[in-house]
């Protein structure tokens, strides 16, 4: 037990990896036991992490299960590992929806399910250690260790075009993350040499270092990192890759895809790009109001593209482009965004098992050949329509607080930015309520709606918990916001310290929050 506390992040971050070298010992023709040891290393995966919640107990330092060990000490890059309420949120999310990504996969993979299986468990151990590394060069190495798994899992097992949705989406992501080497390489040469002429790839202590940079060295650096994970997200007008890659990728590709690979880019903005802003207010605001106009311009015209489309799949693409503006949206307001990141990964990766439901009986994804399916399957169209109204942000589901939370705080600090965030909300609504209408309720289609079976057993199990989720966030939210209070007011304080002032310091708690909603 001694040994579990005190390295749970590496078990949490190597159960999938130690899973995907065991199945290399199975052999290829035995496919069911592919399947089950991938979903035992899934499910193993999840339960791991459970301690994180049972032992968090931040206290007063930034970040909480630290691990630090050396690792390659000529150059200063450690194996350090730590996470504070923000990642500690984003790591449970991995491993859930790993869990239930690899469970979808049962009946939906029948070749090469090996290689299948163990590169998503690769994959798993490459989004986790994103998100737990507290060093630059850890860190850069997880970042691009995810980049493989992800490019087979879309070209061997995706759809038609699945060549050129990989080779797009890998060369849009390696590009990001070249120009973000070079932004962690000028961190590490501009900060000061520490005790005994070394150099370190440390992130606090980086980015401690980089609050006294020159405002023109950091405006490069903020811009390096900006493009990395602006792709990532994807923001307008680096957003083109996604739709392809969702569209093509497998049902567990486009549910890792979107409800976590995605997520890599907002906490980037978080964790780097934010500390990183220029001293000077004027600069720092004219940088913001760019990231906001592109945010805006993708909440916009993601949700307008979505009502053109006749792919289910490629509609629910495009509405993550219009969803992860509000993200950014509301990271640069320094209105809130982390608990939204959570509420589009359980929604939209909710969204995309739907749409592989329907594609292993019909085997197509466009929405002409659907329709009157509320009938044959009951209990699939009520499931389908919870998402649907999380997504679109309805009162007591998920989606609403997340929106809510980003377009109040918007609102204070511009009307116009909250003004034109709420017309993504409108046509949120009518795009998804369009394609929930005509799939479950439109006319029949040619094929016989009598021979498509409900939801199995398996069915339930990966989208049931979604839907619990779903309701427990949109009607007890507390227990998400205080997780995440602490490491926000962190960061916000480094990015505006004046945002709390010292008087506020000395306010009871509901004084506080009300001075605070007057500063914003």
């Amino acid at each position: 037990m001694d040994f579990l506390a005190n390295h749970i992040l590496s078990v949490v971050l190597f159960t999938p990896l130690v899973g995907a070298l065991l199945l290399l010992f199975i052999p290829r023709e035995n496919e069911q036991a592919h399947k089950i040891a991938g979903n035992v290393f899934g499910t193993l995966g999840f339960l791991v992490s459970l301690p994180l919640l049972r032992w968090w107990n931040p206290g007063n330092k930034p970040f909480s299960f630290e691990e630090l060990a050396d690792w390659i000490p000529s150059i200063g890059a450690k194996y350090h590992l730590g996470i504070d309420g923000i990642s500690l949120l984003l790591v449970m999310l991995t491993t859930f929806l790993g869990m239930i990504a690899i469970l979808s996969s049962w009946s939906a993979i029948h070749q090469r399910t090996k290689e299948y299986y163990i590169l998503l468990l690769l994959l798993q151990t490459g989004m986790i250690g994103v998100f737990v590394s507290l060093d630059f060069f850890l860190f850069y190495v997880f970042w691009e260790v995810m980049l493989v798994p992800m490019y087979f899992l879309i070209g061997v097992w995706g759809s038609d075009r699945r060549l050129y949705a990989a080779i797009k989406f890998f060369l849009y992501t390696l590009a990001g993350s070249v120009v973000m080497l070079l932004a962690i390489l000028a961190l590490y040469y501009y900060a000061p040499v520490q005790a005994g002429g070394t150099r370190t790839f440390d992130v606090p202590t980086l980015l401690a270092a980089a609050q006294h940079f020159s405002d023109p060295l950091r405006v490069w650096l903020f811009w390096g990192f900006f493009f990395a994970f602006a792709i990532k997200v994807p923001m307008f007008p680096f957003h083109t890759w996604l739709p392809d890659a969702h569209t093509e990728a497998p049902t567990a590709g486009s549910v890792i895809l979107a409800g976590v690979l995605l997520k890599m880019g907002t906490y980037g903005f978080i964790r780097f790009s934010l500390p990183l802003l220029p001293s000077d207010p004027l600069l720092r605001h004219k940088i913001i109001q760019i990231v906001i106009v592109l945010s805006i311009i993708g909440i916009i015209y993601g949700a307008l593209v979505c009502l053109m489309q006749k792919d289910m799949k490629r509609l629910i693409a495009y509405s993550s482009v219009s969803h992860l503006g509000f993200c950014t949206l509301g990271i640069f307001a320094l209105s809130g965004s982390v608990l939204q990141q959570i509420n589009h990964g359980i929604s939209t990766g909710a969204l995309f098992l739907i749409v592989g439901v329907l594609y292993e009986r019909r085997h197509t994804r466009l929405i002409s050949e659907f329709g009157g399916l509320a009938t044959p399957m009951p209990n699939f169209a009520a499931i389908y329509l919870i998402i649907s109204l999380s997504s679109l942000g309805m009162p007591l589901l998920n989606g609403f607080i997340g929106e809510f939370t980003i377009l109040q705080g918007a609102f204070q600090v511009s009307k116009a930015w909250a003004a034109w965030g709420s017309l993504g909300v409108v046509l949120g609504a009518a795009y998804l309520l369009w394609l929930y209408q005509r799939v479950m309720f439109g006319p029949v289609t040619q094929f016989a709606n009598e021979d498509l079976p409900d939801l199995n057993l398996r069915e339930y199990a990966t989208l049931v918990p979604l839907v619990i989720l779903a309701f427990w966030i949109g009607i007890y939210p507390k227990p998400f916001f205080a997780l995440i209070e602490k490491p926000v007011e962190n960061i916000v304080r480094q990015v505006n310290p004046n945002f709390y002032s010292a008087e506020h310091a000395k306010l009871p708690p509901a004084e506080l929050r009300a001075a605070t909603a007057e500063a914003r």
